[in-house]
């Protein structure tokens, strides 16, 4: 990841004290070190280390020579840093193929190319979707970084052979660049944090910053001796960024000039004689320099396939266990990989066919892991179930569409059954989503269309808004503005005769999740009164549900309401698949699922939930279709029926259970065509 010096550098160690809080930084943030919350910003650090080691070497050469020899710089930076890297490829891919669930190992496969042309950060900038598995089910996501610093690799060279005819106008573009990469950074992160944070011309100008150094430095005859007060200051400018810069939506921006700066100040003052360089220079910050980019390499997946197996650490102990594990595996990587490759007297075209050779097997693994969906007869019977429910949430939204007109403008609305004129609609949350492919195969079956419009953690009822643990202020507000504007469309969208409305009643009436994802939290708050001292949450759902009844009924000859799927509480496929598949294994983790739940375990907290939709369906004011019969009998309710998983989650029905029970959604499909 960084570079330590070429022969026509001097060493100096205060680098490698530098690399050590960069690396130890960045691997105690990411074991979970309390008081570290700007931890991440180590790899800002290397950026500047790099780009100053890198930025000097070339332009060393440039002055000297008058070129730059291409073929030596790369087959530098392939000795450097191929050899250990491909070595945790490997590794990891191994204990990947032992540990990953199918649709998990196909992604893995996707990443491992990705890692292999450094293009890892453009793949993680495209993942960041509502269906993105997390940070902690990506071994090889701290890659992003070595993409970045590789495609610096490819830039900076290719920019300065470009312009070295003509030496000031080079000065004048490199300057620039920096500026313009600089701007953009921090005037796009409010915007698009997710393009900053990955993305090589957002980071440019961390790494030019290094660059610039270097050439002043070169330039003037620098020394970087310099004084002991900017020392201070580019210490306590790193500390602080480790100390407080708070993780989130405005990194980069201007949040990251300060370990920016702070590291310029350090290198440019590195070699005084002065306490903070001899701080740096001590033996155990320059031990974990040198094995920093082992170190950055072996760590994440250590970490993340750590906790995937053990499903979270016991405590910090066995957080600082695993951290031991990575700094052994550093060392090793570092003594029999790292250091004799760089020592080893062989030809360039050595190291080149074997980057070459190491980089074709790899694109080739991941590709192969890919096209075999991840290899998912690897685990046995007692996981199957449970894995294939893991991977059967994925619907077809070809026909989805976000009108720039009319009264649903701006709102993604989905095309179910044949085309026409919708004819039904289709309403609700994140639960509409799990039925999509059954409602879309029953319009089919009965030769109607509908419309079909969903957001996930929004209730389909009028005149209230939410407050929700898991949702941004912006999504809870989104909420309340797209139902005004679905209530306000009807008198407009004259083809539709019936509504279905699907939700999951029993979090809104309730307020909270249950079982895996009982710290879910939803307040329901009504925007037409004030709210009453003491009332329930409850009664103010039941209230929006009679009065949204009503209002439909204005508009529509008939409204049906699908009574929510019971919760299996403790059930998550995902979770059961690898507590099956890892079933044996000596560090796994104590299995939690249950794939069933007693009925009377849910009678309490569906009672209010179901209350205004049972007594409305009694009053013939709506039609109620229950899915219960297809998934309970009398005594449980299952999340495996006939060896079929039919939950994704403890309450996302998956997409062999909503076809299963597609004919459930008959009612809504009997029509003369006739508009309300």
């Amino acid at each position: 990841m960084h570079e330590p010096g070429a022969p026509s550098l001097p060493y100096r160690s205060d680098i490698d004290g530098l690399r050590s809080i960069a690396v130890l930084s960045v691997v105690l943030y990411h074991f979970g070190m309390p008081g570290l919350a700007g931890g991440f910003t180590g790899v800002d650090i290397f950026f500047v280390i790099s780009g100053f080691l890198i930025g000097g070497i070339l332009w060393r050469e440039y002055e000297t020579a008058g070129r730059i020899r291409l073929s030596h710089f790369y087959i530098r930076r392939f000795r450097r840093l191929a050899p250990a890297f491909f070595a945790m490829a490997v590794v990891t891919t191994l204990f990947a193929w032992a540990l990953l669930l199918p649709f998990e190992f196909r992604e893995y496969g996707k990443t491992l190319i990705a890692a292999t042309v450094y293009l890892s950060n453009v793949l993680f900038f495209r993942q960041s979707g509502y269906f993105d598995t997390g940070a902690e089910d990506k071994p090889l996501l701290h890659t992003w970084s070595l993409a970045v610093e590789e495609q610096f690799y490819i830039f900076l060279p290719l920019f300065i052979l470009l312009l070295s005819r003509r030496r000031t106008v080079l000065l004048v573009a490199l300057v620039g660049v920096w500026a313009a990469s600089l701007a953009a950074c921090i005037g796009l992160t409010p915007s698009q944090p997710t393009a900053t944070f990955y993305l090589f011309p957002f980071r440019a100008w961390e790494l030019l910053s290094g660059v610039l150094l270097a050439i002043w430095g070169i330039e003037t005859g620098r020394r970087w001796r310099g004084y002991a007060g900017l020392s201070w200051i580019g210490l306590g400018l790193v500390a602080v960024s480790i100390l407080f810069i708070p993780a989130g939506p405005h990194f980069p921006g201007l949040y990251a000039i300060l370990p920016v700066l702070g590291t310029v100040l350090l290198l440019a003052n590195g070699t005084g004689r002065n306490p903070v360089n001899r701080l740096l220079s001590a033996p155990v910050p320059v031990f974990f320099g040198r094995i920093s980019y082992s170190l950055y390499l072996w760590h994440w997946p250590v970490l993340t396939l750590s906790l995937y197996l053990r499903g979270g650490y016991a405590n910090a102990a066995e957080a600082v266990a695993w951290m031991a594990v990575s700094v052994g595996l550093a060392w090793l990587s570092w003594r029999l990989i790292e250091s004799p490759m760089r020592r080893a007297r062989l030809p360039g075209w050595v190291f080149l066919g074997g980057t070459v050779a190491a980089s074709g097997a790899m694109l080739a693994v991941g590709g192969w892991l890919y096209l075999k969906d991840g290899l998912p007869d690897r685990f046995g019977p007692e996981a199957r179930p449970h894995i294939a429910a893991s991977a059967d949430f994925l619907q077809d939204w070809s026909r989805c569409r976000t009108p720039s007109e009319g009264p649903l403008m701006g709102l993604e609305v989905c095309s179910v059954g044949p085309d026409g004129p919708p004819q039904v609609l289709v309403w609700g949350d994140s639960h509409v989503r799990a039925f999509k492919e059954g409602i879309d195969l029953a319009a089919h079956e009965a030769g109607v269309p509908g419309l079909l419009i969903w957001r996930a953690g929004c209730m389909p009822l009028f005149d209230l808004r939410k407050v929700e643990s898991s949702a941004t202020e912006a999504q809870d507000t989104a909420c309340t503005q797209a139902n005004l504007q679905i209530k306000q469309s009807f008198g407009r969208l004259p083809s539709m005769n019936k509504v279905l409305l699907v939700g999951r009643w029993t979090y809104y009436a309730n307020g909270t999740g249950i079982g895996l994802d009982e710290d879910n939290r939803i307040a329901v708050h009504p925007t037409t009164r004030p709210p009453v001292i003491g009332e329930r949450q409850s009664d103010v759902v039941a209230d929006a549900a009679r009065a949204t009844v009503a209002d439909l009924l204005t508009w529509f000859d008939e409204v049906i309401v699908l009574r929510q799927p019971p919760e299996i509480a403790t059930y998550d496929s995902r979770v059961a698949a690898r507590e099956a598949a890892h079933a044996g294994w000596p560090l796994a983790k104590t299995p939690v699922t249950r794939a069933d739940i007693p009925r009377a375990a849910l009678a309490q907290r569906i009672l209010p939930a179901e209350a205004p939709w049972r007594a409305m369906a009694e009053d013939g004011a709506i039609t109620l279709i229950d899915t219960w019969p297809r998934i309970c009998d009398d005594t449980a309710c299952h999340a495996l029926i006939d060896g079929t998983g039919y939950y994704f989650d403890n309450n996302h029905l998956t997409n062999s259970a909503a076809l299963a029970m597609r004919d459930l959604f008959a009612p809504l499909f009997v029509t003369d065509g006739a508009g309300s």
